[in-house]
């Protein structure tokens, strides 16, 4: 029997909701008389996710891109207000695009690209050409508490991507990546009116069935409860790849006067079945071109599985009429488990070897944040200040065992199956896969303190801050458990902003911000052991990166854009040639981002943008590589997504979607490029009154089968290749009760 059957039942069950409902519903009458037959019923959610006074931003204009988000310790803001660069994506085009993970979500960002994680099947996203892996994604302002491989999009409201450093905003990242960016998932919460929607649909052969309930209760509606539920299960697009996915999730809020609290539990185990693997190369002079959208060259024994159980409180306090308190807590248990056989290919034919390699690991992490912020006035200077500290901890347990000596040959345009290895005797192995024990340990903790001033009538507002963090890391021997490695360091991190308003649509910003993260850690295995380092297991110095940045916001009211030139550099880690692992020289990524986003005529949506990156090597220390462009990082990308409502056809609306991205260089020498590749989207959906709101959705994503290496990359240095999904088709109905 399945594992994940008790979420489908829960998410069959939630059918039978209308019917106990009926007299809540009824409640209501004048809100069911009024409502057109052709829209769902309006869901504005009134209690905040974060738990703050302020509540989400409004969407824009067409409903795709909120109006702010949150920028960190400062809380949610305009964005016409904030000295750096957020795009909130609604739940709306979420459900609109059926983006069913993250990364499709932010196929809408020309600024970021969607890569995958070293030897897994985790999502990885370029920002500003910098890496910031899943498992640094944020939940409800809190990192690392969402399921590291893959991420369902169904328990979110928003999906928040604020770009550049942000050290003194969100604190160091624990994962040490995320220079470029960051990520911030927004929970669900209970709508004013109540809701019942359950989705059927298919894509690939793959279906799904979720379903998303929510109430009010009590005095004013003051508690609220939301549940959602999600299953999915078959093969999808790709030949023989099966997954099963399993999400439940509750999130409940309350508040009174000067009280807001709000809490999320979830759960989702996610199971992969010859998943199509990474694909490395070894000694080619050229790029071997991409295999079949639709191909699978995964041994068919080959697996890798997830279970995450993770959630967050949070609480406000109003202290005063201008001082408010808050404080959050966060968790994740992960438990993953995965049989990997990823090819390297050898020569253009595709001949390639793989061998067995398997992992386990368990996280525990807990994490938290305690704050003040307050507004008060010194003579004609307004201010809102803040302060916080914050503490997060991650025990990450590994194993791993592979068998390097004793590869089988396949081919990545003939993949040959082969039966499942059994380990050699001389296999290399690090702990039991049974029972990881612990292999590293992360502690982050931080004070910060920083004030926005408002001068010049609220016309001109200056951010100040620092924030002070200490990075304590420890790494342990895998079979003894007796510590290889450790450090503590510690340093204070600035940033100031500057938001100049022009008039009541136009402002100008600029920030100088640093970003911290901790240093990476030299190798502690290779299945080659003559390549590693001499000081295998040691950690570098926290890195610390710099960034400036100056831009233009703009807001027609219906139409909104924002320009940005900003510059980066960032310290960068390598084995030289005396076979040590050291930090040499730096990356430095400099480039301009231009978004559009709203409507350009009424019924006409727009959403898109134009990213330029010039992201170079520098100082490295090697003639090869100095000067060369970063591994990975293509110089243009490009978006454009349109959305129009049909003339004559009440309740039908058509997208379409064009995702350019430029040539990269699979290695640091730059020797070996990826080609560009442009890709096209389409979908519709019709919203159709069969006694109940209906919504009809159809999508063909990569719609011309186009045959493409989708990424290079997705790992520091790692230059291994990912093939672009194929024309893959889905079809949803949603029905509101």
């Amino acid at each position: 029997m399945s594992r994940c059957t008790p979420i489908a039942c829960a998410a069959a069950l939630a059918c039978l909701v209308p019917a106990a409902q009926a007299q809540t519903t009824s409640a209501a009458p004048e809100v069911a008389a009024s409502a057109p037959v052709t829209t769902l019923p309006t869901v504005n959610v009134s209690a905040s996710a974060d738990a703050s006074a302020a509540g989400l931003t409004r969407p824009y204009a067409g409903g795709q891109v909120a109006r702010g988000g949150r920028a960190g310790i400062l809380g949610t803001r305009d964005n016409m207000e904030t000295p750096v660069s957020i795009t909130s994506y609604t739940n709306d085009l979420i459900q609109d695009r059926q983006a069913r993970g993250v990364g499709e979500v932010l196929q809408n960002d020309s600024g970021v690209r969607i890569a995958r994680g070293f030897g897994n099947f985790q999502e990885a996203y370029f920002l500003r050409g910098f890496l910031l892996s899943s498992d640094n994604v944020a939940y409800n302002g809190l990192y690392s508490l969402l399921p590291r491989q893959y991420i369902a999009t169904e328990l979110f409201e928003r999906v928040e991507v604020l770009r550049g450093a942000s050290a003194f905003l969100s604190g160091a990242n624990p994962g040490g990546d995320g220079i470029g960016g960051s990520i911030n998932l927004l929970p669900k919460r209970a709508a004013n009116q109540p809701l019942t929607r359950v989705t059927a649909g298919v894509s690939g052969r793959q279906g799904t069935l979720s379903a998303d309930v929510s109430r009010r209760f009590g005095p004013d509606n003051a508690t609220g409860l939301r549940v959602n539920a999600i299953y999915r299960d078959g093969e999808t697009a790709v030949d023989d790849e099966k997954a099963e996915l399993g999400v439940l999730s509750v999130g409940v809020d309350w508040h009174s006067r000067d009280v807001r609290l709000s809490g999320d539990i979830g759960y989702q185990d996610n199971r992969l079945k010859a998943p199509r693997p990474s694909v490395s190369l070894a000694g080619l002079a050229s790029l071997p071109s991409a295999p079949d959208g639709k191909a699978n060259f995964a041994q068919p024994w080959s697996y890798s599985n997830e279970r995450d159980l993770f959630g967050t409180l949070r609480a406000e306090w109003d202290l005063g009429d201008s001082v408010t308190a808050w404080l959050a807590y966060g968790l994740r248990r992960s438990d993953e488990s995965n049989s990997l056989a990823n090819p390297t290919v050898s020569a253009l034919d595709g001949t390639a070897s793989a061998y067995r390699f398997d992992n386990a690991r368990e996280d525990h992490v807990d994490t938290g944040e305690l704050g003040l912020r307050g507004k008060l006035r010194t003579g004609p200077v307004g201010h809102e200040w803040v302060a916080s500290y914050s503490a997060f901890r991650l025990d990450s347990r590994n194993a791993y065992r592979f068998d390097y000596l004793h590869p089988f040959t396949t081919n990545l345009y003939a993949p040959v199956s082969h039966p499942e290895p059994a380990f050699s005797a001389d296999a290399g192995f690090g702990g039991s896969l049974d029972s990881p024990i612990t292999t590293g340990l992360t502690n982050l903790r931080s004070v910060a303190l920083g004030d926005t001033l408002s001068l010049l009538d609220d016309q001109l507002l200056v951010t100040i801050g620092a924030r002070h963090q200490t990075i304590d890391t420890n790494s342990y021997d895998y079979n003894t458990g007796v510590e290889n490695a450790s450090y503590v360091r510690s340093r204070l991190s600035p940033m100031l902003g500057v938001v100049a308003k022009a008039g009541p649509g136009l402002s100008f910003y600029g920030n100088y911000v640093e970003g911290l993260s901790k240093g990476d850690a030299a190798p502690s295995f290779d299945p080659d052991p003559t390549q590693l380092p001499l000081n295998a297991g040691q950690s570098l110095d926290p890195y610390v990166s710099r960034q400036k940045e100056i831009g233009v916001k703009f807001d027609g009211g219906r139409l909104g854009g924002s320009l940005a030139l900003f510059s980066t550099t960032k310290p960068r880690s390598l084995k030289n040639a005396a076979r040590v692992f050291t930090s040499e020289g730096e990356d430095r990524h400099r480039g301009a981002e231009l978004n559009v986003f709203g409507e350009a005529a009424p019924g006409v949506k727009l959403l898109g943008g134009l990213t330029w990156l010039d992201a170079k090597q520098q100082s490295t220390g090697n003639a090869a590589t100095d000067g060369k462009r970063t591994l990975g990082v293509p110089r243009v990308q490009a978006n454009l997504g349109s959305e129009f409502n049909v003339p004559g056809v009440d309740g039908l609306a058509l997208d379409g979607r064009v995702v350019y991205t430029g040539a990269s260089y699979v290695d640091s020498a730059n020797t070996l490029e990826l080609p560009s590749w442009t890709r096209l989207d389409l979908g519709a959906r019709w919203i159709v009154d069969l006694q109940r709101p209906v919504t009809l959705r159809l999508r063909v994503d990569n719609v011309t089968g186009k045959d493409y290496w989708a990424s290079a990359g997705g790992y520091p240095n790692s230059g291994y290749l990912v093939v672009g999904a194929p024309r893959t088709v889905s079809l949803s109905a949603s029905v509101d009760f």
